[in-house]
Parts: C-alpha cells; sequence; structure tokens
C-alpha cells in the first residue's frame, strides 16, 4: 500500500516538515512493514508559463513544428533558472493555442528517465526549454499533446488560475511523495488512507479524524436490487450488502483535477477518466472498492446471483471469459455485466459519452471473492481488498464521497434513485483473561494498559468479571467486540497479539532459552555434517537445488534403484512411484525428486551458461518415495474436519500416505580436474573421480578400513552403459547395493547443453549410516616388513574385475594385507574375447617376516581360488 502523505496528513494530523522516512519509522513500530518511498522524479526548474505566440513552420521531412516564445516569469523579472523572461521553444504538439498557459521545463530541469533539459539547436532554432505533456512528467500515458493547464481545471473563473513562473510541480502536486508499506493478509483495513491513518495515530497519539464519520450521508430509492444467491457456495452466501447510487449529468469533458491524478499516480493507480478516477480514490481512501455503471447501458435493475451453465463475460480488459458456478455475477436483464469484486464487464463501462453514472457499493464474502480471481487470474485492486474483509458498514460513506465528488468535479447531480440494501453486521464477542496477555507474551502490562490498547483499536471493552469458565489463571476476564473494521480479531490470542503491537514490541523481554545439559546432535546428524565437512574438504562445492521434477527428468533419472520408471508414473497423479503436487509452483516441474541428479545437472547448466565449466558439485538432501501398494491420494475431501476427533485409522491412513524420505548424497563432476598449467596438462574428471568421491563420501561415515564399498559394473538409465558402477555394502554376508557412479550418458549431457564428458554418484546416505559400524574398524599394525608381488590372471571380458580381486583375497588368507587392480588389458597377445587383470598384493605377517615362499604360496591359493570361481588363468 502507497499512502501520499498529503492525503495522510488531511486524516491524521502530521508534525510539520514529516519526511517519509519518520512516517515510515512511525509505521513500523505498530507492526508495518516499510518497503520503499516513492517520489515523482521530475526535478528542476518547472514552472507555469504562458505562450506569447505559435507559429507553425512545416518541415522537409513532413511534420510541422510550432516556434513558441514563451514567458516563464513575470515580465521583468528572471525566470527560475536565472535567464531571461521570455523564451523560444520549439513544440511538435499542436493542440494549444497562444494565451494558452502551459506546464514549462527549464535548462536545469531533469525528467523522468534522466531526461536533462539543456538548450537545443533543433529545426533551425535554439529551444531555450520545453513545453511538457503528461507523459513526460510521468503524470500519465497522454503524450498526443502537452498540458494546458485551463483543461485540467486551472481558470480565473473558479480563482485558481496559476500566476506565470509559478512553481508547475506544487501546482500539480508532485512534491508530494509517498510512503509504501507491506501489509499482511489479515490486516485489510490497512488497504485504505482511512486505516493507515488511524495506524499512524496509535503510533503517535496524534489527533485522528475518521473520513468516514465526516460526510453527510444521503440515500437512494426506487432501483431494483435483487440478491439472490440460492445456492451459496461451501455454505457462504456471496453478496450480504448493496449500496447503489445515481448521478445524473455528469459532464464527461470535464478532466481528473491534477491533485487528485498526482495522488493516485503515487499510490500506483493510473489516471484513466473522472468517473472511474474518482471511484479509485475513494477506494484507495475508505477501502471500501466501487463500480461505476454507465446508466444508460444498464438494462432494468440489478441481479447478484451465481453464474449458469454456460455463460460468458467480457471483462473491462476485454477478454471474453468462461464462467464457473461458482462465480458470482452482477447481471441485468441483458445477463451478466461484472465479476463481482473483481472486474466490471465492458458492455456498461464508462465511456466519453457517459453522462449518467450508477455507483455500487457491496459487500462480498471474501472466500467467493479469491476463488473467483484465482480461477480467472484476475488479481485487481479491489479484489484484493475484498479478499482480506472489507468493512460492511462503510458502504453508505464510500457510495455518498463518490456522490459528492461526481457532483463537486463532475459537475453531476445527486439524484433520488436509488437502492440500499445494508449488510448485517453483528459484533462478535471475544472474552479475553487478563493474565493470558502477560501469560503469552512474557511481559509485565498493567490491566490498564491492555484495556486501553484494545479500546485505542476501535474495540468496545466491558468488564465481565470472574475468570474464564475451564481457566485456572486468576484475575479478571474483558468482554472485548471488535468493529466492523476489525474482522480478523476473533480469538484471545488476536488480542493479545495487538495489545503487543500497540503497548510497544520494546516492551517484551528477549530472552534467550537455555538448552538441555547432555544434549547434542543425534548420530546421524552427526554423521550428516561430517560427510559434507569431508567431501567439501575433498574439494567438492556443496549446493542445494529445488525439490521438484519435470517430467522429461523423471523420464532421463528414473525413480526406483535401478534409474527404471514405468509411464504410469507420468500419466496418473496417483501413483506410488512418484510424488505429484496438486497444486505445484512450477506446472512444469509437478514431481517431488526421487533423485538429487536433476537439480546437480540444473545447478551445471546454471555455471556453464556463465562460462564456469570446471565444477565438482555436491548436495545432501531429500527425496520423496511413496509408500508401496499406496495408490489412492487423499484428497481434500478424506482429510477429517476440524471438529470431528479422527479415529485410530483415519489417522494410520494419513501417517500412511506421507511419502518416505531416505536422505541422499549426490555428486556432479565436469571439466578440468586438473587445469592446463607450466610443467602439467590438464586432465579432465572422469568415471574414476566420481568412484573416489562416493568412497570419500561412504569413508566419513565409517565405511573404510575393513568395511568399503564394494564396486560392482552395475546399468542406470541416466548412466552411460559401459561406465557404470554400483556401489554395493556387505549386510548379514550378502550384498545390498547403495548407490551409483560413473559416466552420465552423453545424449542427456548433449540435451543439458553441458561441455565434454559429465561423471556423477549418488549414495543412499541414510542407508549408509543405518549399516555403518558403530565402533570404528581397526587393524593392528605391524612392525614385520611386508612382501609385495603383482599377478596378473586372464578372465573373460564378462567377469567383473571386483569380483575376481575378492575371490583372490580370500582364497590368498590372513597373510595377503591389500590387494588391488592396477591395470586392464585387452590386446596383442590376449586371446579373443578375454582381458588380462592385473592386481597388487601385500603381504604381512603379524609375528614374524615373511619369506619369498609363503608370500608366492598365499598368492597361488588366491589364483586357485579365482580359477574355481571363474575359471581364471595365470598370465606368464
Amino acid at each position: 500500500m502507497r499512502i501520499p502523505l498529503s492525503w495522510l496528513g488531511e486524516h491524521v494530523e502530521l508534525p510539520a516538515g514529516a519526511t517519509p522516512e519518520e512516517v515510515h519509522a512511525d509505521l513500523v513500530r505498530v507492526g508495518f512493514e516499510e518497503e520503499s518511498i516513492r517520489r515523482f522524479e521530475a526535478t528542476g526548474p518547472v514552472v507555469v508559463g504562458q505562450v506569447l505566440s505559435r507559429e507553425p513552420e512545416p518541415q522537409s521531412n513532413g511534420k510541422t513544428i510550432n516556434w513558441c516564445r514563451v514567458r516563464v516569469a513575470p515580465e521583468g523579472a528572471r525566470a527560475a533558472d536565472g535567464g531571461e523572461d521570455v523564451r523560444g521553444i520549439v513544440c511538435g504538439a499542436h493542440n494549444f493555442e497562444a494565451g494558452d498557459k502551459v506546464v514549462v521545463t527549464l535548462p536545469g530541469a531533469v525528467l523522468p528517465g534522466d531526461f536533462r533539459i539543456t538548450p537545443r539547436k533543433t529545426y533551425g532554432h535554439v529551444s531555450d526549454g520545453m513545453i511538457a505533456s503528461a507523459r513526460e512528467l510521468a503524470l500519465g500515458d497522454d503524450h498526443e499533446g502537452i498540458i494546458v493547464l485551463s483543461r485540467l481545471g486551472f481558470s480565473a473563473e473558479n480563482g485558481t488560475e496559476p500566476e506565470v513562473g509559478a512553481d508547475a510541480l506544487e501546482l500539480l502536486g508532485m512534491r508530494d511523495s509517498a510512503v509504501e508499506i507491506n501489509v499482511t493478509p489479515d490486516r485489510g483495513y490497512a488497504f485504505s488512507i482511512r486505516g493507515v491513518a488511524r495506524e499512524y495515530s496509535h503510533s503517535t497519539g496524534a489527533a485522528y479524524t475518521d473520513p468516514a464519520f465526516a460526510l453527510e450521508i444521503g440515500s437512494g430509492s426506487g432501483y431494483s436490487v435483487v440478491l439472490d444467491d440460492r445456492a451459496p457456495v461451501r455454505g457462504r452466501e456471496g453478496c450480504s450488502g448493496f449500496i447503489a447510487r445515481v448521478v445524473r449529468g455528469v459532464d464527461p469533458r470535464r478532466p481528473t483535477p491534477a491533485w487528485m491524478v498526482s495522488r493516485l499516480t503515487l499510490a500506483g493507480i493510473r489516471a484513466i477518466s473522472l468517473p472511474v478516477d474518482i471511484s479509485n480514490y475513494v477506494m484507495l481512501e475508505l477501502g471500501q472498492p466501487l463500480h461505476a455503471y454507465d446508466l444508460a447501458k444498464l438494462t432494468g435493475g440489478i441481479t447478484v446471483r451465481r453464474a449458469l451453465a454456460g455463460e460468458t463475460l467480457v471483462t473491462l480488459d476485454g477478454k471474453e471469459r468462461a464462467l464457473d458456478p461458482e462465480d458470482l455475477l452482477i447481471t441485468d436483464e441483458s445477463g451478466p455485466i461484472g465479476l463481482a469484486g473483481v472486474m466490471g464487464g465492458e458492455a456498461t463501462e464508462v465511456s466519453d459519452g457517459t453522462t449518467d453514472v450508477l455507483i455500487e457499493a457491496a459487500t462480498f464474502d471474501p472466500v467467493s471473492i479469491a476463488r473467483t480471481l484465482r480461477r480467472h487470474k484476475l488479481p485487481s485492486e479491489a479484489s484484493k481488498r475484498y479478499e482480506r474483509g472489507v468493512d460492511p458498514l462503510v458502504a453508505r460513506a464510500a457510495a455518498q464521497r463518490m456522490v459528492d465528488l461526481l457532483v463537486e468535479l463532475g459537475g453531476g447531480s445527486a439524484d433520488a434513485l436509488g437502492a440500499e440494501i445494508i449488510a448485517p453486521w453483528e459484533p462478535a464477542v471475544v472474552r479475553l483473561p487478563l493474565e493470558r496477555v502477560n501469560g503469552l507474551l512474557g511481559t509485565d502490562y498493567s490491566d490498564d494498559e491492555i484495556r486501553g490498547a484494545i479500546e485505542m483499536i476501535g474495540c468496545a471493552v466491558t468488564d465481565a468479571g470472574g475468570t474464564e469458565a475451564g481457566s485456572t489463571e486468576a484475575g479478571g476476564v474483558l468482554e472485548v467486540r471488535p468493529p466492523s473494521w476489525r474482522s480478523d480479531l476473533s480469538r484471545p490470542a488476536d488480542l493479545v497479539e495487538e495489545v503487543a503491537r500497540i503497548v510497544g514490541y520494546d516492551r517484551i523481554p528477549s530472552v534467550l532459552p537455555v538448552a538441555p545439559a547432555g544434549r547434542g546432535r543425534t548420530r546421524e546428524q552427526r554423521l550428516r555434517r561430517r560427510a559434507a565437512d569431508v567431501v567439501t574438504a575433498y574439494g567438492l562445492d556443496e549446493v542445494q537445488s529445488y525439490p521438484f521434477m519435470s517430467r522429461a527428468q523423471l523420464d532421463a533419472f528414473g525413480a526406483g534403484p535401478e534409474g527404471t520408471v514405468d509411464d504410469e508414473i507420468l500419466e496418473n497423479p496417483a501413483s506410488p512411484a512418484a510424488v505429484r503436487l496438486a497444486n505445484p509452483l512450477d506446472g512444469e516441474a509437478p514431481f517431488l525428486r526421487r533423485s538429487l541428479l536433476p537439480g546437480l545437472v540444473g545447478a551445471a547448466q546454471r555455471n556453464a551458461s556463465r562460462g564456469l565449466t570446471d565444477l565438482a558439485l555436491v548436495e545432501f538432501g531429500s527425496v520423496f518415495v511413496p509408500p508401496a501398494g499406496h495408490h489412492a491420494a487423499l484428497g481434500t475431501e478424506a482429510v477429517p474436519p476440524l471438529a470431528e476427533l479422527p479415529s485410530d485409522a483415519t489417522l494410520a491412513e494419513l501417517d500412511g500416505s506421507i511419502p518416505r524420505q531416505p536422505s541422499l548424497a549426490a555428486g556432479l563432476l565436469m571439466g578440468a580436474a586438473v587445469a592446463k598449467q607450466p610443467g602439467e596438462t590438464a586432465r579432465a574428471y572422469d568415471w574414476a573421480d566420481a568412484l573416489d568421491a562416493a568412497r570419500v563420501v561412504a569413508a566419513a561415515v565409517g565405511f573404510s578400513g575393513g568395511a568399503e564399498l564394494i564396486v560392482h559394473r552395475g546399468a542406470h538409465r541416466a548412466f552411460h552403459p559401459g561406465r557404470t558402477a554400483e556401489l554395493r555394502v556387505t549386510v548379514d554376508g550378502a550384498h545390498e547395493v547403495v548407490g551409483v557412479a560413473g559416466e552420465l550418458l552423453p545424449e542427456l549431457v548433449a540435451e543439458s547443453h553441458l561441455p565434454g564428458r559429465v561423471v556423477a554418484f549418488e549414495l543412499d546416505l541414510g542407508r549408509l549410516i543405518e549399516l555403518a559400524p558403530r565402533e570404528p574398524v581397526t587393524s593392528q599394525l605391524s612392525t614385520y616388513p611386508a612382501a609385495t608381488q603383482d599377478l596378473t590372471l586372464l578372465v573373460d571380458v564378462e567377469v567383473p574385475a571386483e569380483a575376481v580381486l575378492a575371490a583372490v583375497v580370500a582364497g590368498a588368507g590372513d597373510l595377503l594385507e591389500d590387494g588391488r587392480i592396477v591395470d586392464v588389458y585387452r590386446g596383442t597377445g590376449v586371446p579373443e574375447g578375454q582381458r588380462a587383470l592385473t592386481f597388487a598384493l601385500r603381504f604381512r605377517a603379524d609375528d614374524r617376516t615373511l619369506k619369498a615362499e609363503e608370500a608366492s604360496e598365499a598368492k597361488l591359493a588366491g589364483v586357485a581360488a579365482a580359477a574355481a570361481a571363474f575359471d581364471a588363468k595365470l598370465r606368464e
């Protein structure tokens, strides 16, 4: 909400010379959040000038310009820029004559867009200034001609004709400024100058005058208005009150006065025409949305009803909208003429020929309006107020205010025709135990402070005496009746919040809670933190991505451990293989993620698009796995009502519908692992780097020493089929898959517009932590020397190298301290269909120095085990 200070000062006493910054500070004190300060951008010497002569001069380009002599200061006086009182100015507009008073920007002025005015030679003349249009001053969109002050109502007849040389910015209200505040959804009353002025009074104690009570309110009758909501939606009546007033004889040629245009502009609303501008002005002033109809375009009376099947409406923005049976409409005998509380219809809008205006000031249900505006994606200033709640008792005052302004500014006359259906309103009664205020806030407010704060916001307060039924709190109880503009005050907690706001947040003590002794992070939290610390120290950068996936990402990365996904996931929102959001933030990404890799690919895309192609990223986060067999999504109809205690079976069903959220760790590497530099060539990341990073994460949570990850050839739909490792751990003698590592599919990399090869890994971190040894796996260090031997075996190419190594290790026995694959060879000297695997073996005994024969015997035992398992043959 933007509040022009001059307008605010009409309803609450502002200190002389109050700055926007000071007003902001005062409003923050009562709970508003400051946003910005708005000012007109035009500065410098902008004055009232009078055209002395206008000489049209045709140009060779077909354009005709006017060479004007303009007086910009009283005769013989110096102008505002220190120059002569009469200037020569070139002007391309033709909507003025000699004798007209206009707005002149003199050299030194700066207009919006940092447009600086200087003497310029153009069309054979030196133009010593510029005659300004409304658009050039940011007062409107009109650029067809310049501002002629007499057409804005400044004339000798009404005593408002300005003197030549007067400050035009002051005359047009452009020296004003506005403060912008953020209004929370529960404080709809603050979407008005009336409401903000009241709050400023609460903050500073300044005298406040309610503009709604300062009017002499008339009435109208004889016009047919019917509220016909026979089938209220969800038990809520759409319209409870409707005020109609008529003003006849409005002069359509009369312009909106400059002071109103400037205030509307500062408030963020574009000036359109006098009747429309007045309706917007009154809405901003009192908070009651109004709508103006061309009375001559209405057919019969008005009926407020729900839409019928198949009805359509062309709204003021020129779009034809298919209506929903829940939509609340304003209709006449011709059909729909407006979406109630949201936007009017094109057929009955006021135009340049409108002389008779019917004014609507209605009270609509906030929920109905909110549903309509979201259904049609049609937010408006009116709906923004209606969906937050409008004072039901201000409608008559708002209609009268618009009548008065149309009579005063538009030359019309108030007609007796109209209608009054006043919205019923009965104040709610909230019982507030006084002790509850300090009990909730931890304060020491006195009873008088509490009562005074509640009365200050407009509530009627009586002493109920005693204590609240069922309460153990001592002290009195207040019966509070909130005012009509505070529909948000319905519970004791609401009133407690108001007391804190009015008495002052600075009175609430700041006390840090004391953490209970003997507690800290859980084992899972400690290990996850350790994994993050270790892998980032290893050189990867941690990122966080959004947990949403598109259909294409789900299809590319899969949903299961093997990276497979069924079309059922994509077509069926209730499929157990993926969680599909009913109301996603992005319609293109409606699925909750089953993998962290799509987010890492997205982060890599953003970095690559900015020229950062050497990346090593890691992410720790949760994925969402629906329970197996849970096909039926619980809709809002299945959720038990608030007033009903759900059964154990219902609670179990609700709990069972919550997706499991395991913690994963994933990494992505691309570009240069080692950058090119003097004495060293560049090396790109490959699948081995992804595997090493996965091992670092696993080691950090306890899988090291004798409990390392087991690497096995694997497959995943997002990974290269020949460069994918399945990562396993041993659980009760069997292998369990806990992750994948390798090179991403080249097609996927190309589609993602990533350069070169991209490698990645993903681990089930939660499962690793669960399976990790509770105590570190250690072995005794031997003081005796090691015996090392190499071993090369020939095996079929389909046999996994890791399986061959496992067989050798098992066969070699306890003397084998370490065994690693150091080379894989296929080529000359190796039979077709086979490959040579070379292993580096290290033998050591704890109690003696091994002899070469003992090491060789253990090695041959390993060879025998590999031969038995895989028909491996020793390569000589």
